[in-house]
């Protein structure tokens, strides 16, 4: 079992691992693509959250509509970042999402796992650095709504990987960039994530990686190269865990 406290950093993925916020994800996704495949392929199979956790979860939002799209058969113009929300573009499906994504967040607000919250208190009364590496675009608002981001001395996020021109998971720029500003090495670093492409990332970037499962499954977290797999945070205080 992990000792999060013998760590030089933890670094943490946003949806799914410290809020719950990836339902919200999975809601504006299936709302999108519940609306938009039938429009271009009627005989496709309707969207489902296996769709989501296979195709979506951990990626970056134009990632994730170009393997959905595949998926069916479909092929749109990939259009630019900046196309409106009614485009019939890769961008402009993804920023349809986002409307959906952001106006949820606005009206209901971001609950935070409990089990996370008392890792990040212990973690920051030990004076152990913490990051947030997450693919959203929105991790700052997130962050910002779950009264959060104060928390964490670094963000590298959606936004952080466009400016930069960063790979996005399962690449491990993100979590390699993230340790670099910190001023960790990965060998010493925990990365906390709950999707098959985050926990990849951490994988191949050479950090010590604790997948947690909300759905996704044990057996595809460790074969994507989870050292060891909680199904809440609270675990690594209490030492259950499965690997």
């Amino acid at each position: 079992m992990t000792n999060v406290l013998a760590s030089q950093a933890v670094l943490f993925d946003l949806d799914g691992v410290l809020t719950d916020t990836a339902a919200v994800h999975r809601r504006a996704w299936s709302v999108l693509f519940t609306e938009f495949l039938p429009t271009v392929a009627p005989d496709a199979a309707p969207y489902t959250d296996a769709d989501y956790f296979a195709l979506v979860d951990g990626k970056a939002r134009s990632a994730g509509v170009r393997s959905v799209l595949a998926s069916r058969g479909v092929s749109v113009p990939d259009g630019s970042a900046d196309d409106p929300p009614d485009a019939q573009t890769v961008h402009g499906l993804g920023n349809r999402k986002n409307v959906r994504f952001t106006d949820i967040i606005r009206g209901d607000g971001v609950e935070v796992f409990e089990g996370s919250l008392r890792v990040v208190d212990l973690l920051g009364a030990a004076g152990i650095p913490m990051a947030v590496v997450s693919s959203s675009r929105n991790a700052v608002l997130v962050l910002e709504t779950a009264r959060l981001l104060d928390r964490f001395q670094v963000v590298v996020d959606g936004v952080t990987a466009e400016r930069d021109q960063l790979a996005g998971k399962p690449a491990p720029d993100m979590f390699l960039t993230a340790a670099k500003e910190l001023g960790v090495e990965p060998a010493r670093t925990v990365v906390i994530e709950d999707a098959v492409s985050g926990v990849e990332a951490g994988h191949r970037g050479g950090f010590w990686v604790v997948g947690v499962d909300r759905g996704t499954g044990v057996a595809a977290l460790i074969e994507a190269g989870a050292n060891e797999v909680v199904t809440d945070l609270a675990n690594l205080l209490e030492g259950d865990s499965s690997r």
